[in-house]
């Protein structure tokens, strides 16, 4: 093989794209940030991960009380689905975990967004509600469950407050961004067209910021999920999140993991809807 053949490989190609001196041209895999389809890596990487868990595992590295291995996770998914965990069955703690984060993400989406989009549109309610939204959200869930306790009590509307309030905060601040990222000409064409002020918010302002408004929900249903084990703390009896809490306390490790692997194949599922979601609502995001 001669030089120009070996430099002509698809392989090296790519590299000279990424990192030759002359500029990147329309259509090149390097020519924009992050340009193409990672869904062959992140799937290779997640097989190799469970791989190297399984044999890691398998070759008796690590003690079963400090990781089970993947085996024994699927044959436990089985045996709780059937049998359950602490009086209830593995379908009842997931259907109660889905209805207090999802529960709490539809209120916050119901009340952030509005008034992160009315905190970027008028000085008024930024200067009114910037403060307490930046006071109580670097502030952890659990310093505030005490207080959430008092206020709401131990039933279901504690478990949902602390959720919500975890969603609330990065939602309704991503919803005031993408108001304050519109470009003034675009305001400014609407008006000299005869548009009205609603016309110029609904057409303009919204839609303009809806890549932004949909980033603060995919951050903020993570927020909801991180708290959920905390909300799940105050006198829960089901819920994915007491479930791992009661088998952490008896080293049931098995369970926990379980629990562990259940959380987040739901919220990565969520996130994978919200991404088509974004590709139908703002085809256009990253191409202006």
């Amino acid at each position: 093989m001669s030089l120009a053949d070996f430099v002509k490989q698809p392989s090296l190609r790519s590299l000279s794209v990424l990192f030759g001196s002359g500029p990147a041209k329309p259509g090149d895999a390097y020519g924009a940030p992050g340009t193409g389809s990672s869904t062959g890596v992140a799937v290779v990487t997640s097989i190799a991960l469970v791989v190297i868990w399984w044999y890691v595992t398998g070759q008796g590295w690590i003690r079963p009380l400090f990781l089970p291995s993947p085996g024994a996770i699927i044959d436990k998914f089985v045996e709780l689905w059937v049998e359950g965990f602490g009086g209830a069955t593995l379908g009842q703690h997931t259907w109660a975990s889905l209805q207090r984060v999802f529960g709490a993400f539809l209120f916050a989406c119901a009340s952030a967004i509005p008034i992160g989009v009315a905190m970027g549109m008028n000085r008024l309610v930024r200067g009114v509600f910037d403060p307490p939204i930046e006071f109580y959200r670097p502030i952890p869930p659990l310093a505030y469950l005490p207080l959430v306790i008092i206020w709401a009590g131990i039933g279901e509307l504690a478990k949902i407050l602390l959720i919500y309030l975890a969603i609330f905060a990065p939602m309704a601040l991503s919803a005031r961004a993408g108001v304050r990222s519109v470009s003034i000409e675009q305001i400014h064409a609407a008006y000299s067209l005869g548009a009205s002020r609603s016309q110029v918010i609904a057409q303009v302002v919204l839609k303009a910021a809806m890549p932004e408004i949909l980033t603060g929900m995919r951050i903020g249903i993570g927020f909801g999920w991180t708290t959920l084990v905390a909300a799940e703390m105050v006198a829960a009896e089901r819920g994915l999140g007491v479930m791992v809490l009661s088998a952490a306390e008896f080293l049931v490790t098995d369970v926990v993991v379980t629990g562990i692997v259940i959380i987040g194949v739901i919220a990565y599922a969520f996130d994978l809807l919200m991404r088509q979601i974004e590709r139908w609502l703002v085809p256009w995001k990253g191409k202006v």
